[in-house]
């Protein structure tokens, strides 16, 4: 890495830099992804704190330089001009600059010798270093952490080499077709081979001489949930641990016939605690947990006597310290095996080299994951067949899954990263954040002050000088045994100073530590003194420390030893009071249209969803906490709004006048956020009383001049108005501002910006002369159609009179789609978009109107003055309203038209082309123009009567679905290069059907973009406070994200 000398502090400089990881070839995660990247450049650094991205260039990372590149960093070996600087792990000594901020995984708060010399460069080039494995949240959870991961690539990997070693025992199994988890594209993919597996042993059966096939899992956490994970994909069940003898004689092959079978259907699971590890050895007493980690000496194993001979497979993933009795010895191993032992394998996660398996004696790699041990002899093969057990220990199996992990990591770690960045002092950080903060300028902040007192009391110097306990360095001295989270909660600090505040010295005779969060940390302490009452005074400090709510009890001393356990532990049965873990929150949905039912389904379902991955990933991480939204739909009809929310759980169906202030208050005071889905006139009265009563408001509609002159009142009352937040205006802007920002970012300028929209029947309903169907009001889109028009075209501005607009449309083909050739018209004024992009425009908006709807609109079908005959009160019948439409002159009485060709020469005569009059005539009578039958008397105009035809004719019906497309195009020019890029998205969505209830994909696609608005609020994603589009990258990244993960699929390319 490069570095020059001299150069002014960069501390603060919003510039961040992301290392290659060079420790292990495995290693291909990255703290920072792509997308995570582009979140934190759009935004700008006033919003996150960042202004560059540099990366290091690696050729195995799992996201290629080119992705960084196309979202706007940098790829650079030199991150001299970095502030901060990102990894996984932790660089080479040679690679650290001094006066910067890093943040890796240093594993150095331990005092762990192996990392002292990091620490001392750390120190030396006065460094700030903030420790992920140190990023605590409000639960005392850690934040940033890959234990699931490891449990999940390490049981597909086990279930990988088990299918081998079942071969090699002379067993076929589904097993044999696993790959491990790194030769799947993705972890979903690695799930699905496992379903595969399951699947074929829940129809095929496992053979009979390895079942029951029990996997026992130690431990409660993140890594034994994780490896649960890939084990439930199978058919299964799961056992109590007492239940195993039970199972073995069930499960041996015989049926309720008493005949032998062949074949099991499905493989079994136990989960087991140190409960049902170890026993006290004084049969009187029961286990107690708070004992055994205080007095681990006083307890047996038993797991090889209660568990061992019924497991197949030990899935290990639970820490152990040498003061705990071991999980399984050798001795205990060899034992077994002369009683038929069934364990084939043992997956030891925790990767605990010579720990709780004792055997475990090496850390294996990715590409070559196991050995097999033989008991019988002693000895270690590297092959998969002769006798023995199997063993796997890989000590980087999250990296398997690494565009997952990283994901996982960013998605948590670009919510704070900002903040590092842009950190010029200590104390400008976060709480959370400053006490992961192990140096700042080079010097360890106060929380870490112990590390060089633990580093002068080497426990391995000490060793020898240790007899039964006791120090000759004072006059009166004892042996300490402290256990519990002594320094992820920085107890150990707390504990030494008591020692030297009283007068007294301490020399660490032996250190093991937890290597997880929910593990604990020992330690015993020589602790002396040179008076007696000093050394009393020492104890009950340290005492007191270990019991800080408890009534002073003194400690039992045994030959010149205590124990004292600092931190209670959690009985097993012991009920923990938790903290509220749903967030309940309320939105009012004020309309009962079509598009109200999409927006009710996501939200009502958010309680359900938000357990899931991508809900985490957009809206809280790894968070236990779900969210629960309490829906209220509103109508001015209570029959409209409970045809809306039927079959949809947890949703409340009101009956409302929003133009009763009194009413409209009461509702939206019970809520969080409100979702109007009304007419655009109604916007700005429901606004006016979401300011009063501070309550967020979205719209799917246009944000017109009324509601624009709402802004300082909403900023005022500190609420946000989200409008445009639909299809046509919503998803357009979003796709338009994500292409324009990424092309500003790398520096580019664009020269065009096209977009097409349109709400289109799919292909197979396309089966009238108009291809064209509505699923809703046709008067809406007709008069669209009538608007006038002004865009700009190779600079020049064109404008297009309303009357115009039909003769004015252009055909058009999707380039992706070669399927869908469309006619468009421009849509009103384009111009604006400039101003809103930043960027001169033109947009268009897609109609499947022909050239018919040019025709039909000059002979006066969209007329809507009132019509003479219509207005003289007498019932008269469409067919003589088409006459008169179609009548040569005035004075002349109109001739009745029978047929097509009949209509179609008539519209020649008037000056039409002839296949301009056939296709006119077509769709005139396939309307039903020609029918004499009567028109109702609500129509007052022939607009009306058009609509009332077409409403008729032209909607959907049975099985029908109608789509939507959306198209944008950006032609990109880099001023550098002279290079020019084409870059298009192509939204396409189509309409569905799901248990006889019929969805539009109008409706989803305004409904749904309006929702996930709603639930950024609710969730305090957007922090921009005042009336505004989703423009700003707080509303158009995630949202977009959130939309293509509720399945909603955006395709881009790049020409």
């Amino acid at each position: 890495m490069k570095s020059s000398g001299g150069e002014e502090n960069k501390l603060g400089n919003g510039v961040v830099g992301i290392l290659a990881e060079t420790v292990n070839k495995w290693e291909r995660r990255t703290p920072l992804t792509p997308s995570h990247c582009a979140r934190l450049l759009h935004g700008g650094r006033d919003r996150t704190g960042i202004s560059r991205i540099v990366v290091q260039p690696s050729a195995k990372r799992i996201h290629h330089d080119a992705l960084y590149e196309d979202v706007g960093c940098e790829i650079s070996d030199d991150l001299s001009h970095c502030g901060l600087i990102l990894g996984i792990k932790q660089p080479e000594l040679e690679m650290i600059l001094p006066e910067r901020a890093y943040a890796f995984f240093s594993h150095t708060h331990k005092a762990q010798k192996e990392n002292m010399p990091l620490l001392d460069k750390i120190l030396s080039e006065r460094v700030t270093l903030c420790d992920y494995e140190l990023i605590v949240g409000d639960h005392g959870n850690r934040l940033l952490a890959f234990g699931k991961y490891a449990g999940r690539a390490g049981l597909v990997d086990f279930l990988h080499g088990l299918g081998q070693r079942y071969l090699s025992l002379g067993y076929s199994t589904p097993f044999l077709s696993l790959g491990s988890s790194y030769m799947y594209s993705s972890l979903a993919a690695a799930k699905a081979a496992v379903i595969s597996v399951g699947e074929e042993i829940a129809s095929q059966g496992l053979p009979l001489g390895i079942c029951p096939l029990v996997f026992v899992f130690t431990g409660t956490g993140n890594v034994s949930l994780g490896a649960q994970e890939i084990f439930k994909l199978l058919p299964h069940t799961f056992v109590e641990p007492s239940k195993l003898p039970e199972l073995f004689v069930k499960d041996k092959g015989i049926s309720q016939n008493g005949k032998s079978t062949k074949r099991v259907y499905q493989v079994y699971g136990c989960i087991i605690t140190s409960q049902d590890m170890v026993e006290h050895k004084d049969p009187s007493k029961s286990f107690d947990k708070a004992d055994y980690y205080a007095h681990p000496e006083q307890y047996n194993p038993v797991f090889h006597e209660k568990i061992s001979p019924y497991t197949s497979v030990l899935v290990n993933c639970m820490y152990w310290e040498k003061r705990f009795p071991r999980l399984l010895s050798i001795k205990q191993l060899q034992d077994l095996t002369t009683k038929e032992l069934p364990l084939v394998g043992i997956c030891d996660i925790t990767c605990d080299i010579g720990g709780s398996i004792e055997f475990v004696n090496r850390a294996t790699l990715i590409d070559s994951p196991f050995f097999r041990f033989n008991p019988s002899n002693n000895s270690y093969y590297d092959d998969m067949d002769g006798d023995g057990v199997l063993c796997m220990a890989v000590d980087i199996l999250p990296t398997e899954f690494a565009k997952e992990a990283s994901q996982h990591f960013g998605d948590i770690l670009s919510g704070f990263v900002g903040s590092l960045a842009s950190m010029t002092e200590i104390a400008d950080l976060p709480a959370h954040l400053k006490r992961a903060c192990i140096s700042y300028r080079g010097e360890l902040t106060s929380l870490y002050e112990y590390i060089p007192r633990m580093r002068k009391s080497n426990p391995e110097e000490a060793q020898d000088n240790i007899t039964n306990g006791v120090s000759s360095q004072r006059t009166y001295n004892i042996l300490v045994s402290l256990s519990g989270h002594l320094f992820d909660k920085f107890l150990i600090n707390e504990a030494l100073d008591m020692i030297e505040a009283a007068g007294g010295s301490f020399h660490l005779a032996k250190c093991e530590l937890g290597q997880s969060a929910d593990a604990e940390s020992y330690s015993e302490l020589e602790v002396g003194a040179d008076d007696k009452r000093v050394l009393d005074q020492i104890i009950d400090s340290l005492t007191r420390l270990a019991n800080p709510n408890e009534d002073y009890i003194s400690p039992c001393r045994e030959a010149n030893k205590i124990s004292l356990k600092i931190g209670k532990v959690q009985q097993e049965n012991e009920v923990k009071e938790k903290p509220e873990m749903t967030k309940k929150s309320g939105v009012l949905i004020l309309g009962a249209g079509r598009v109200c039912r999409p927006a009710a389904e996501l939200l009502a379902s958010v309680r359900t969803i938000s357990s899931q991955q991508w809900y985490k990933t957009y809206f809280g991480a790894d968070s236990e906490e779900q969210t629960d939204v309490h829906v209220i739909v509103a109508s001015l009809y209570l029959k409209d709004a409970k045809e809306t929310v039927e079959g949809i759980s947890d949703v409340e169906a009101v009956q409302l006048d929003v133009s009763d202030s009194e009413s409209l208050l009461k509702y939206i005071s019970q809520v969080d956020v409100v979702l109007s889905l009304l007419p655009a006139s109604c916007h700005a009265f429901v606004a006016k009383t979401c300011i009063e009563l501070k309550k967020h408001l979205v719209t799917a509609s246009y944000v017109d001049d009324e509601t624009s002159m709402l802004h300082e009142k909403a900023k005022s009352a500190g609420i946000t108005i989200l409008g445009e937040m639909g299809l046509d205006p919503g998803i357009d802007h979003m796709m338009a501002m994500k292409m324009i920002n990424e092309a500003h970012i790398k520096k580019g300028k664009v020269k065009s910006f096209t977009s097409y929209c349109g709400g289109l029947p799919s292909p197979a309903a396309a089966n009238n002369p108009l291809a064209y169907k509505f699923s809703w009001n046709p008067a809406g889109a007709i008069r669209a159609g009538q608007n006038p028009a002004k865009y700009k075209s190779n600079g020049d501005i064109i404008h297009v009179d309303g009357k115009n607009l039909y003769d004015s449309a252009t055909r058009f083909r999707v380039p992706n789609l070669p399927a869908f050739a469309l006619e468009c018209l421009p849509n009103r004024n384009s111009l604006v978009y400039g101003d809103h992009y930043g960027i001169e425009s033109e947009a268009t908006t897609i109609f499947r109107f022909s050239m018919i709807m040019a025709t039909l609109s000059k002979l006066g079908f969209f007329d809507n003055e009132a019509n003479q005959v219509l207005s003289t009160g007498k019932r008269i019948t469409f067919g003589a309203l088409l006459s008169n439409i179609l009548k040569k002159d005035a004075d002349n009485e109109p001739e009745p038209l029978a047929g097509e060709e009949e209509i179609s020469k008539r519209i020649f005569k008037l000056g039409y082309s002839k296949e301009t009059a056939a296709k006119a005539a077509k769709t005139i009578v396939f309307l039903g123009f020609n029918e004499e039958r009567e028109i109702p008397s609500l129509c007052k105009s022939v607009f009306d009567a058009t609509c009332y035809l077409m409403e008729e004719k032209l909607a959907y019906s049975g099985n029908e679905q109608d789509m939507v497309l959306l198209h944008h195009e950006v032609e990109v020019e880099f001023p550098e290069s002279k290079r020019i890029e084409k870059h298009t998205a192509t939204l396409l969505e189509f309409g569905e059907i799901k248990n006889g209830q019929t969805t539009t994909a109008m409706a989803k696609t305004v409904g749904i973009p309006a929702a996930i608005g709603a639930l950024l609020l609710i969730e305090d994603k957007i922090k921009t406070r005042g009336v505004l589009r989703p423009l700003e990258p707080e509303v158009y990244l995630p949202a977009l994200d959130i939309l293509q993960a509720y399945g909603i699929k955006l395709m881009e390319k790049t020409e």
